[in-house]
């Protein structure tokens, strides 16, 4: 068998391989990156896994340590807007240990499955950084810088 033949075939081999793997990966992909909790409510069924996007319910975050769980509240509106939780959808995560950013009123997605009592057992929680940042007034500004043509002390 010559050099040639020998490497075509190799290189089909390779690519054929490649090929069962991408297809095996794609196949419970959805390509969803996350749905809002109106999306998830009208089309989520329980025992399916999903990503749901919504913000903590003020006051509703409460820690078993003995359990190990987190339970919380998740709306579709931020409270900041004026979001109530009404409506919210009830969350247990299996961990103590939660993101930095996660407290009253934050931006969570959850990973997870939906049960048949309609609460969200989650597997995951990820919390959002804000979007939207205020800088500083220009008198703020003015205040934290010193007078011109005078040295500041290190």
């Amino acid at each position: 068998m010559s050099k040639g033949v020998q490497i075509a075939m190799g290189a089909g081999l390779v690519l054929l391989l490649l090929g069962w793997y991408g297809s095996t990966q794609l196949e419970d992909a959805t390509f969803v990156y996350y749905q809002t909790l109106g999306e998830f409510r009208a089309n989520g069924s329980p025992g399916e896994a999903a990503r749901v996007h919504g913000y903590v319910a003020e006051g509703s975050i409460e820690r078993d340590v003995a359990a190990q769980t987190v339970r919380f509240l998740v709306q579709e509106t931020p409270p900041h807007a004026g979001g109530t939780a009404q409506g919210a959808m009830p969350v247990v995560y299996t961990s103590l240990e939660v993101p930095d950013l996660f407290k009253d009123g934050a931006e969570v997605v959850v990973e997870g499955r939906l049960q048949s009592d309609r609460s969200f057992e989650a597997t995951n929680l990820l919390a959002k950084c804000p979007s939207k940042f205020e800088g500083a007034t220009e008198g703020e500004m003015a205040e934290a810088m010193p007078p011109a043509g005078r040295p500041t002390s290190l």
